[in-house]
């Protein structure tokens, strides 16, 4: 059995025409046979020319009317992660306080004063509870199940919020190579319209297209490493309210098990019942 030469194999074709095309971008004048000019002027520095602000300066103008669709995208991306980070936060799904406060009004077997405190709290822990305590006179079991069917649906509805994150991460560079695409379209039907084909100017509308490419990867970079960031705290936040919230439903079912405390005040005295005298035998 023969073997295929690594140049001929369709990955060593592409790795060929790749080094090709960066010799000819890396020496323009070795690809096209000419000699530099003497007198050519000299390229200035690198700083001077991919300075931070002219670089930023070229790609916001080069995006052009892609802004359109990737400004309203950033700032939707922005909008979630701002709304999860206020949302996802400790106090916001278990209360300072609460717990402790909860707890002792349920040891002084207060269950109505209780169930008024989660129902009147909007915190993650306060809509659980408030859902295992209405199911509590069926059972234990039953107000821990209608507390889990209260917190998946917590729990999914933030990660409906969070997949929007994914998919700007996947739409970013769709949306930069659109960009790109349609710019390399254009610059190349400018170069071969006219006779005067300057390479320089192919160069030019090539770095403007690739701008939008730029654009569209910075936006789903951030976008795809905040996706894992909240689904992971997403999980965490649930998690610990779903083993507080089992904590207080058994602790509750549990004192409403248990005996009344007697009362502490006296106990009236027994009043004695009257004396019938016995009966006087027939003479």
């Amino acid at each position: 059995m023969t073997h295929m030469p690594f140049w001929r194999t369709p990955v060593g074709r592409g790795l060929v025409a790749v080094l090709v095309v960066a010799v000819v971008f890396a020496f323009p004048t070795l690809a096209l046979g000419q000699e530099p000019a003497a007198d050519a002027p000299k390229p200035a520095a690198a700083g001077n020319e991919l300075g931070l602000g002219k670089m930023l300066t070229h790609v916001a103008g080069s995006v052009g009317w892609f802004w359109c669709i990737l400004g309203p995208t950033s700032l939707i991306l922005i909008g979630i992660v701002v709304w999860l980070l206020l949302d996802l936060r400790g106090s916001a799904a278990i209360p300072a306080g609460f717990v402790d406060e909860f707890a002792d009004t349920v040891n002084k077997r207060k269950f109505k004063e209780a169930f008024d405190m989660a129902k009147e709290d909007p915190s993650y822990l306060g809509r659980v509870l408030t859902a295992g305590m209405g199911r509590l006179q069926y059972g234990l079991e039953d107000a821990r199940e209608a507390a889990l069917n209260t917190l998946d649906a917590i729990k999914g509805s933030k990660e409906r919020w969070n997949n929007y994150l994914a998919v700007i991460a996947s739409l970013g560079p769709l949306l930069g190579l659109v960009g790109t695409v349609y710019g390399m379209i254009g610059a190349f039907k400018a170069l071969g319209g006219g006779e005067n084909k300057n390479p320089a100017l192919l160069a030019d509308s090539i770095a403007h297209a690739l701008a939008v490419t730029l654009i569209g990867i910075a936006i789903a970079v951030p976008a795809l490493a905040l996706n894992t960031f909240f689904r992971n705290r997403i999980n965490q936040v649930t998690m610990d309210v779903g083993h507080v919230a089992d904590d207080l439903l058994t602790q509750m079912f549990h004192n409403s098990k248990k005996p009344a405390p007697a009362s502490s005040a006296p106990a009236a005295p027994a009043v004695a019942a009257p004396v019938t005298p016995p009966a006087q035998p027939p003479r």
